[in-house]
């Protein structure tokens, strides 16, 4: 870290199944709480999966329009709460807004976003009025169908980066912008990539969001096909069982998180609150197959030894690993497995998954358990990871059983793993102020 601008953490925002307050998601990880339950956002009956950890719709921001608010799909109003929730809450909003009709230039905007700009209503009724039968389709009738179904802005939605403009613009970010999909490892990928700004000096401060809701037909009918979710519709509360030996797959989540990431001499400067450091950030692609890891949990690995080479550490001060942890069969062992390679040297310190608490947050799931880790910083006591009654011979890493523990902590190491091989993993430091 010598010469460089330290980075820090000055305001956070969330929405998530355990609540849209940072302090409220908190005290929920750490009692052992899970918000998995059935699917009530539309008729799950037909699918071998029909439980999921569901977010509550976020209240509308105060600054946003009500009539914008109404256009916005259910990630984007995700991402606009948890951004507006955290820029409050670094006392920056006022600065933000107040910076012209262009918005400050020294503010940037890094966001992690799933897809998800068309509704499963706009795209697939059509598709299904113009089925004529015997594979047919109706190529007229389907674009009779589409002009009726598509909402407000369609054209300007078919951008990836839309959403990331739109938020800039309504939140007076005129400094880098990003909008970056690398899977599951998306919202770490997303504060790596803001802390680097303002760790270059590119900004004074860089708001970092994930939003991600995969919790639609096509979306539950995708990730059954690719028979990796858990099918525990009778017991919603242990369907999430990471590292454990009979775990059948994850659980879907959804929500947002977002983290206001400062420069320490700005911060200090106006008297800011810090949350936490962002020590350093790591990542890398094994490049083995788009929906398996790589048997040793090479890509794994390599983006927590870079991480840590970033912050200047070795692997012997690290305390906790909030671990990408899935639950599925796969992930589990193979990240245990390269958590080993990493701390081969080093006593491995205990590691917990938020994913049995919460399900997996897809695309939102790296900021979100970042979030989880700050508190974990803060609070100096790890949250458990829920359902481990017999671990899997494989996975032999103490993973805070059976409930909460305090702990005496300085560095965490918090990991995302996604399809392709993309890993992402961050070194967060306790901040005494």
């Amino acid at each position: 870290m010598n010469g460089r601008r330290r980075v820090v953490v000055t305001g956070l925002g969330v929405v998530s199944p355990l609540g849209h307050e940072v302090e409220t998601l908190w005290r929920g990880l750490a009692a052992g709480s899970s918000a998995i339950g059935p699917i009530r956002h539309f008729d799950a009956a037909g699918f071998p999966t029909r439980i999921a950890a569901e977010s509550s719709d976020p209240e509308r921001p105060e600054a946003t329009a009500p009539a914008l608010w109404q256009q916005l799909s259910r990630i984007e109003r995700f991402a606009f709460a948890a951004a507006n929730a955290a820029l409050a809450d670094a006392g920056l909003e006022r600065r933000a807004r107040s910076a012209g009709r262009h918005g400050d230039p020294r503010l940037g905007l890094a966001l992690a976003a799933g897809l998800g700009s068309f509704s499963h209503a706009e795209v697939f009724a059509p598709c299904a009025a113009a089925a004529t039968g015997a594979g047919g389709f109706d190529e007229e009738r389907f674009a009779a169908a589409l002009a009726g179904a598509l909402g407000p802005r369609a054209a300007e939605r078919r951008s990836p980066g839309n959403l990331a403009a739109r938020l800039a613009d309504e939140l007076g970010l005129a400094g880098p912008l990003l909008s970056v999909d690398t899977a599951c490892a998306a919202g770490t990928q997303a504060v790596g990539d803001a802390a680097r700004w303002v760790r270059l000096g590119l900004a004074d401060a860089v708001v970092a969001v994930a939003s991600d809701s995969q919790l639609s037909p096509l979306g539950l009918a995708s990730f059954c096909l690719l028979r990796v979710l858990s099918t525990r519709n009778d017991d919603p509360a242990r369907a999430s069982r990471p590292f454990a030996a009979g775990r059948d797959g994850f659980v879907m989540g959804e929500g947002a998180g977002a983290l206001v990431l400062e420069s320490l001499a700005a911060a200090e400067r106006r008297g800011a609150p810090i949350y936490a450091e962002v020590a350093g950030f790591g990542s890398a692609c094994d490049a083995y197959r788009v929906t398996d890891p790589h048997p040793e949990g090479l890509g794994a690995a390599l983006a927590m030894q870079r991480a840590l080479a970033d912050a200047g550490v070795e692997a012997t001060a690290v305390g906790y690993i909030n671990a990408h942890g899935t639950s599925t069969p796969a992930n589990d062992r193979l990240e245990t497995r390269a958590i080993h390679r990493v701390f081969a040297a080093a006593a491995t310190p205990p590691a917990s998954s938020t994913k049995s608490m919460i399900g997996h947050l897809t695309v939102a799931a790296g900021a979100v358990e970042a979030i989880a880790t700050i508190g974990m910083l803060r609070e100096q006591r790890l949250h458990p990871t829920l359902n481990l009654d017999e671990r899997d011979p494989d996975c032999d890493l103490d993973y805070v059983a059976g409930g909460a523990r305090p702990a005496s902590l300085e560095l965490a190491l918090s990991n995302s793993f996604g399809f392709g091989g993309q890993c992402a993993s961050l070194v967060l430091r306790r901040w005494n102020a």
